[in-house]
């Protein structure tokens, strides 16, 4: 095929060029309908390119295949069989992809380092989770995939299981050993999702983990608005072999997805696909360079540990790690992820990726240049002058992993949409959640529907809220009470 191409891109121009008088949703018609102060912070041509896929870019029948030319270019790039786009973000294709390999109260395998989604997904499904535990750091107290060993120990107890679901790389940017966990999947015939959300780019470069689809993934979701150029809620999920029927995925996606997609959306994924074909080796080349640069720099800063290779990648944590994700250590100067996060975000207008107890984190991507790789440093040194003013923060309980992880009591959907009620947090340990309980960023939660809530969990989370942390899916934002199954 020809990479040169950007079918929705082109249909978008010959739009502008031949501009047809609508009768159609959007009802700004182009822009024409909007406020001019809308205008005046948006940029009119937001507007003039918002219009509708069919009826709009192509005619009502969608005779010239425009959307679907650009999935085919999409694959070819990539190496997969069948690709689709999504504009409702990876949340969409995961759920898609899950709803493909497991139905109602059949079992699913899950790195219970999942993001929300997945558990959304679950929920949605009525799937029964089969948990494999993350690879746990419990000096540094993070989490990693979990291991091809972990996945075969599932599989071999549960041989009824549909298939498998692994994350990586995480938001940390640690990641799974792919190759060996499709190895342990197809043995028993079982087809594999990877939610690698975090991992758009990793086809395009040598230097970085090898992607889903080159390791024998069946399935692989991508959010290409996290490391790409395409826009928020931009996502793409690839499918290879004969595991998965790409017709049921396909409809899997229909039941979910939006019946008004954003052609803005589309057209910016076939310009992405069309750019990392061109250029991508050259501009990682250049990015993985400043990555290499911020983390010598940023190494050098008394009172920071930029985190690398020699501290997440060995035999019982991470298989291997994304340089651009760049994890910063900052416990030597006495305070947290989240109050650094706040001051470099109010005194230099820096907003970092993950923040947490401990931790900063910047992600760099393409778009990144020495200007920005100075700024954050600059910013850094600064952070290390003032870190006194940050003192004393707040302590976060953390728990050891054997108390992170809950007992999984009734099925997700069967907490969430059974009869619930909302208690006292003192009185919560011992109950079972009906709710996502999710430290965000980066998503995974805490506690999830179905799982025997303990003291530790709990003293995690409040004592996070008090020291900055957010957990927006609550229904009590302040976690004075939680919902809970009415037990009989």
């Amino acid at each position: 095929m020809d990479q040169s191409q950007a079918p929705v891109l082109e249909a978008l121009g010959a739009f502008h060029a031949n501009p047809l008088t609508v009768f159609t949703p959007p009802g700004h018609k182009q822009g024409r309908g909007t406020d001019p102060r809308v205008l005046q912070v948006m940029g009119a041509d937001v507007f003039r390119s918002d219009v509708l896929a069919t009826g709009g870019l192509d005619d009502r029948l969608d005779s010239r295949g425009i959307l679907q030319h650009a999935q085919e270019l999409m694959a070819e790039a990539v190496g997969a069989d069948h690709t689709f786009f999504s504009t409702c973000g990876s949340s969409l294709s995961v759920k898609s992809a899950m709803l493909a390999v497991a139905g109602p109260h059949e079992k699913l395998v899950v790195g219970r380092d999942a993001h929300k989604s997945v558990v959304a997904g679950l929920i949605l499904a009525g799937i029964r989770p089969v948990w494999v535990d993350p690879q746990w750091d419990a000096e540094l107290h993070l989490a990693h995939p979990p291991s091809a060993d972990a996945f075969r120990a599932a599989l071999g107890q549960h041989p009824d299981a549909r298939g498998a679901l692994v994350t990586t790389p995480t938001p940390y940017g640690t990641c799974a050993d792919l190759e060996a966990i499709a190895a342990v999947c197809h043995a028993v015939g079982k087809p594999l999702i990877v939610d690698e959300a975090w991992g758009a780019h990793l086809p395009f470069h040598p230097r970085l983990p090898r992607w889903a689809m080159d390791a024998g993934a069946d399935v692989c979701v991508t959010s290409v608005h996290k490391m790409g150029s395409a826009l928020e809620q931009s996502s793409v999920f690839h499918l290879q072999g004969d595991l998965v029927d790409p017709a049921v995925l396909k409809q899997r996606e229909d039941l979910l997805a939006t019946t008004s997609p954003s052609t803005l959306v589309y057209a910016a994924l076939d310009g992405w696909r069309r750019q990392m074909v061109q250029q991508g080796r050259k501009l990682y080349d250049h990015a993985l360079g400043l990555a290499d640069t911020a983390r010598t720099r940023g190494e050098q800063i008394d009172g920071l540990h930029v985190h690398g290779r020699d501290d997440f990648c060995a035999p019982g944590l991470a298989f291997d790690l994304d340089p651009l994700q760049v994890i910063i250590d900052i416990s030597a100067l006495g305070t947290t992820g989240y109050r650094a996060g706040d001051w470099l975000r109010s005194h230099h207008q820096l907003t970092l990726h993950i923040c947490d107890h401990r931790r900063i984190s910047a992600q760099l991507t393409h778009a990144d240049d020495t200007t920005t790789v100075d700024r954050l440093l600059h910013g850094l040194t600064e952070l290390v002058a003032i870190a006194e003013d940050l003192r004393p923060a707040p302590r976060v309980h953390i728990p050891a992993p054997h108390d992170l992880r809950l007992e999984q009591v009734l099925l997700p959907r069967d907490a969430f949409f059974g009869p619930t009620e909302q208690v006292p947090v003192e009185k919560a340990p011992g109950r079972i959640t009906a709710e996502m309980l999710t430290p965000y960023p980066p998503g995974i939660p805490a506690a999830l529907p179905g799982e025997r809530l303990n003291r530790d969990v709990i003293d995690y989370l409040r004592t996070g809220l008090d020291a900055g942390m957010l957990v927006p899916d609550s229904a009590d934002p302040r976690l004075d009470t939680v919902r809970v199954a009415v037990e009989t």
